[in-house]
Order: C-alpha cells, then structure tokens, then sequence
C-alpha cells in the first residue's frame, strides 16, 4: 500500500478549506493536520473532527512563526489557504497585511528549515482579484496576463504580495491556483452586504462551486502531479456554464431566495460601474485538465438543485413582502455609511465616484432599467496586450524576450544579463513611471507581475507596514 501522506491545511474554517478538509477525510490515505486559530468560533465549527483520528490540530496564529513551523514539520503537502477575506479585509487593510503576507512568509521559511524542503509541495491559493477588473470586450483573461488589482482592494495586494512570496522563494514545488468566485449554498444567507453594490451589473465572473474547489484539493494530494505542473499559476473555475455577467448572478440569487428580480428591488445607478474584479478565463480547462476535479453539473442545475438547499425556511415569506419594502431595505444597504455606494455619491465624495463611476456625470447618465442593455458579451476570447512568449520553452527565454515584455508594459528590463533559461534569478525592471522593482522572469511571463505607478506604490507601503527586512531575501 502506498505511504499514507501528511497533509497541512490552514484556513481550514473558510469556505474552500472546510470543504476540503470533510473531502480528504473521505479518503484514508491521508493524515491532516490544521492549524487554527484557538478562536470560540473555530472550535465550535471543528468540534467534530476534533476527535477524529486522522486530524491533528495545531492551535496557532499563521503570524507565528513557531506556531506555522509546528504544523509544517513532517508535512508531505502544505494547502495554504488561510488568511483574511473581504469583507471583513477592507475594514482592516493593516491587519490584512499583516496575516495574508507573514502566513505566506511563515511558511516558506518553516519549510526551508526542513531537510528536505525540495520534497515538500506548496499549494497557495491566490485569487480572482489579482487580476482586477475586466469589461466587455475586453472580459477574458490568463493567468500570464498582468496584474492589476482595483483601487482600495488591500485583499488584492495582499494576495500579491504573498504570492510573490512563494512564487521568488527558489522552493522546487510550488504552485499558485487563483480562485474565482465561490459558489456554496449558504451564500444565499451571507450575500446581503453593502459590498454587493461594489459588483458592476455589466461585469462578469467565471465562478467555482465550493464542491469542486474541495475536490481540486484531494485531487492535488492524491495525485503525483508531473514535474512540469510545478512553479506555475492556474485559474480555478467550473468551467464554461458558470461563466456569468454579474446582473445574470444577481437575477439567479434573487430567484433562489424567493425575491423579486432586480428591476423590483434595485435601481442600476446604485452599483459601481468600475473598479472591482473578475473576468471569464481563457485557460481556465489547463487546470482541470490536469486534475479532472470538475462535477460538470450546469449553473442553473447547481442553482436550481444546491444553492436552493441553503435557502432558510423562513426565506419563502419573502414571497409575501412587497417588492417595495425589500426595495426600501436594500436602499439603507446601499447607503451604509461605511462602504455604501450611494452614502458616496450623498455626500459628493468626488475621489470615490471617480473610481467607482468614472465622474458624476458619468453616474448621472446610467441607464434606467428600461434602457439598460441585457446583451451578453461574447464568448469569443479577445485579450488585449496578449504575452506570446509564455508559449514559448521556459528554457529559452532570454534577456530580449525579458525587454520584450517589459516593452509589452510600456517599461524596461534595466538588467543587462541573463542566463539562457535562467527564469528564477530575479531581474531588474521599470515601469512607464520609472519606478523600479526585482522579480524573476518567471514571474513577470507566468504570473504577470509587472506594477504600474499605482500597484507598485501600494506594494512599497504595504512592504513598509510589515518591515522590510522580511524580504531581504
């Protein structure tokens, strides 16, 4: 019989983690360890695997360094999930920093300190939000496409800045899988939140349901995935059906908790037009390809059969409120003083109607739902300023393709040497404002990492937050 594995999984309470970890407990080749915050809430929620005999739980903080050592030891597979989320990770940017970056910084550095640190697989999840927003006609992206994260979005370049981490830290087994949208069932009880209206009704995301996204984790550690999987970044998604414009998400979520349609309960000038993130992949199926963990159920099978099960009984009474009652409740959302789109535009915030909306006058001029267009994008791939060399062997890549690139970007490559097929030793590069910055042509090509004026800003402070002598290396 093959050796059972030693698997660590952080985040383990999340929405992927926790379906994850009942997934892996369906197969006894695995022996799983979580590391958890010693949280009320966390040990209600895992009480039951508690006294389970493959789980050992490790009860720490991902910004420990011996507490993330702890759980690392002895690891075959590390499934790096853990950290904060939005919305509770735009209310506190700092801390968001601060777990997000030093988890990822923790790990690396306890799996070095193995033995045999070469052996051990890293999978980190990344998300969606790196890539930022994408709109009509320009909605399809890959993971080599750059990076560009929506304005105030500190979850974003958080999960930048800890993906560079693992991405530059010279491991031999790593990977990056950027997760999409969750689809869950109790997401119809968690959706009603003023960041709801930060999502453009004409944008779009190729979503994942949580059952896959378990299922992507067990296939990852059940399988002797081939070397070239390694060191690379994937897009996680359920495929074609679950590629949705977000006014066609809002209608179906609406429909599974007995709601009127959106035209009943909302006006369209009430959602952002701009600045948040998502995108339909183009290479999305690279990933399934090599794990087949997809169920292919359709979206509005998923809808219609799964989402409807988290649907609380007493949600049916909606079926008796008035549209203009749950309309009226829907207006004090959207004007929350905190996050509301609307409390924004109340009070002439001119600098945040810019970056949802473009200007006021662009505000003042969207569309009725009467004139509002319902069209749906193409499902034809078109992306702008497409990087041909990541087609091209890692192993003869050299420094005119890295000036290639960087002129892709409107910058430079300002390093004046690389080895032939060297993709890990990291370069010296600028971008059209001049600011500069160290990646590896791995990096840059596969993961897209290459700051514009903003982004690169947002990195350096967030490194000056966390201290700058946790990246020397």
């Amino acid at each position: 019989m093959p050796k059972k594995k030693n698997i660590l999984l952080t985040g383990a309470t999340g929405i992927m983690g926790f379906e994850g970890l009942k997934q892996l407990l369906e197969n006894e080749s695995h022996w799983i360890t979580l590391l958890v915050r010693p949280s009320k809430k966390n040990r209600k929620k895992l009480k039951y695997y508690l006294k389970h005999e493959r789980v050992n739980v490790v009860w720490g903080n991902l910004q420990c360094y011996e507490d993330v050592l702890k759980a690392v030891t002895g690891m075959d597979i590390v499934l790096h999930l853990g950290g904060m989320v939005s919305p509770k990770a735009d209310k506190y940017p700092e801390m968001t920093l601060n777990v997000n970056v030093l988890a990822a910084i923790n790990i690396v550095k306890a799996v070095k300190a193995q033995p045999d640190a070469d052996r051990i697989k890293i999978v980190y999840i990344g998300s969606v939000a790196q890539l930022g927003h994408k709109e009509p006609p320009e909605h399809f992206a890959a993971a080599g496409d750059r990076m560009n994260p929506a304005q105030l979005d500190h979850y974003a370049v958080s999960k930048i800045m800890a993906e560079q981490v693992i991405a530059e830290s010279g491991l031999k087994h790593w990977v990056s899988l950027r997760q999409s949208g969750i689809l869950y069932p109790e997401l119809v009880k968690n959706g009603m939140n003023p960041i709801m209206f930060h999502v453009p009704l004409k944008g779009v995301l190729e979503w994942a349901t949580v059952e896959d996204s378990g299922r992507l984790l067990v296939k990852l550690c059940e399988n002797e995935m081939p070397e070239e999987f390694w060191r690379k970044f994937y897009n996680i998604s359920s495929g074609k059906s679950f590629r949705l414009v977000n006014y066609e998400f809002i209608t179906k979520l609406l429909h599974v908790i007995h709601c009127p349609p959106p035209e009943k309960i909302f006006e369209p000038n009430w959602f952002a037009t701009k600045n948040f993130h998502g995108c339909w992949y183009s290479d999305a199926d690279l990933l399934e390809n090599y794990l087949n963990f997809r169920n292919n159920i359709s979206c509005d099978d998923y809808f219609q059969n799964v989402m409807g099960k988290g649907v609380p009984w007493y949600f049916k009474l909606v079926k008796i409120v008035p549209a203009k009652l749950i309309k009226m409740i829907m207006c004090k959302i959207v004007h929350d003083k905190n996050t509301g789109i609307m409390h924004q535009i109340k009070n002439n915030d001119l600098k945040k109607i810019e970056i949802y909306f473009g200007s006021l006058e662009a505000w003042k001029k969207i569309p009725s739902w009467k004139n509002f267009d319902r069209i749906r994008p193409s499902e034809e791939a078109i992306c702008k300023n497409k990087n041909d060399i990541i087609y091209k062997p890692v192993q003869n890549w050299d420094l005119q393709d890295m000036q290639q690139i960087a002129l892709l970007y409107g910058g430079k490559c300002l390093s004046e040497s690389m080895s032939k097929g060297d993709v890990e030793t990291a370069l010296l590069w600028e971008n059209s404002n001049g600011c500069s910055f160290y990646a590896s042509p791995r990096y840059v090509v596969l993961g897209g990492f290459f700051p514009d004026a903003r982004l690169w800003l947002d990195l350096e402070k967030g490194k000056q937050i966390l201290g700058d002598n946790h990246f020397a290396n």
